[in-house]
């Protein structure tokens, strides 16, 4: 196709309007995963993003009346694994962060999931993108074949040992901290923390943080390995894990402390069964403050993310990468707030 590739093009091809091409390459909600996903499709074969320059390249648009090129584009990576999607109640809402940081700098934005991962260089012409930012697990293949473009790019919740990069986490370790402090004052001895510690950055950290404050408190860890690489691709998968590790245990701790929200509504699910009454017998905390959280039977005490700030932080991480190409590598952490709810309570006194 000649010339400059344009929404209208795009959703002429399609069949489509150009309200939804346009809400569907910026990253907005209201376009199904599917149609989507044809969008991006058709807007690659058609050479869309590889027409795309920056405002202050030296390449110009080639529309008529001299107009300067479009909106710089950031590209957003969401690998479609890990549960790690727009629909996500965790990643979701760290996207909605980008988009709006974005949307507040008036610069362009378009998904990218990794059913591209193979051809990612055939994508795009890197003098038209601004940068990326990547969300969740990036796999070391297509963070090198990014590195060899030359593209300025940070990382959300994910570090490469291989492939140095800004990255910007939650400060998994003091808030996994301050949740196990907070069991221990309320007396707890007794307890036990759940999720596969192999699973992400995130999850190691959470667990580092919970090991340590146990051996400075002088608690015993008494760790069930099962429950510290707990598997499952969905919530229902991991209460079926859950019921055979916690049924199979002479005896359960006091308090369990869980690498996020799905895994700990998970656990509450399996002690309900069990007739182990929540809070009264056993603790359940989280880490996330997803929806969910607030409105699981008890509600859940966990950490709240804050999921949107997580997101616009890294294009401000991003634009200064940018703007200052040569500059130390920076790793960001933000701080979390413990909510406390009902899943939580003082431990039994044992007579």
């Amino acid at each position: 196709m000649a010339g400059k590739v344009t929404m209208q093009q795009i959703a002429d091809h399609l069949g489509l309007s150009k309200f939804a091409v346009s809400k569907a390459l910026s990253g907005k909600p209201g376009v199904s995963l599917e149609t989507r996903e044809r969008i991006v499709s058709v807007a690659t074969q058609l050479g869309y993003f590889a027409n795309k320059a920056p405002k202050n390249g030296s390449r110009k648009s080639e529309a008529a009346g001299g107009q300067t090129a479009a909106r710089e584009t950031v590209i957003v990576l969401v690998p479609n694994v890990r549960y790690q999607t727009r629909d996500s109640m965790y990643w979701g809402r760290i996207i909605d962060g980008i988009t709006s940081e974005l949307e507040r700098r008036d610069m362009g934005m378009v998904i990218v999931t990794d059913q591209f991962k193979d051809s990612f260089a055939n994508l795009i012409n890197p003098a038209g993108v601004k940068g990326i930012i990547g969300v969740g697990f990036i796999s070391s293949q297509l963070l090198l074949e990014i590195r060899s473009l030359g593209i300025p790019f940070v990382l959300i919740d994910h570090e490469d040992p291989l492939i140095p990069s800004d990255a910007l986490f939650m400060n998994n370790v003091e808030c996994i901290r301050r949740t196990a402090s907070y069991l221990i004052g309320c007396g707890h001895r007794k307890l036990q923390f759940v999720g596969n510690i192999h699973f992400s950055r995130s999850f190691a950290d959470r667990y580092q943080g919970y090991r340590a404050i146990l051996e400075e408190q002088g608690i015993p860890l008494g760790q069930n390995e099962e429950l510290l690489r707990l598997e499952g691709e969905n919530r229902s998968e991991l209460t079926e894990a859950l019921e055979g590790i916690l049924g199979r245990m002479d005896e359960l701790p006091t308090a369990f402390v869980c690498a996020n929200d799905s895994i700990a509504i998970c656990v509450m699910t399996v002690l309900g069964r069990m007739d182990v009454a929540v809070p009264e017998q056993c603790s359940v905390t989280g880490f996330d403050n997803i929806e969910d959280a607030a409105s699981s039977s008890p509600s859940l005490s966990t950490i709240h993310v804050h999921k949107e700030a997580l997101g616009q932080r890294a294009v401000e991480s991003l634009l200064r990468r940018v703007e200052q190409p040569d500059s130390p590598l920076e790793k960001i952490l933000l701080a979390g707030d413990f909510v406390i709810r009902n899943s939580t309570a003082y431990a039994r006194k044992v007579d």
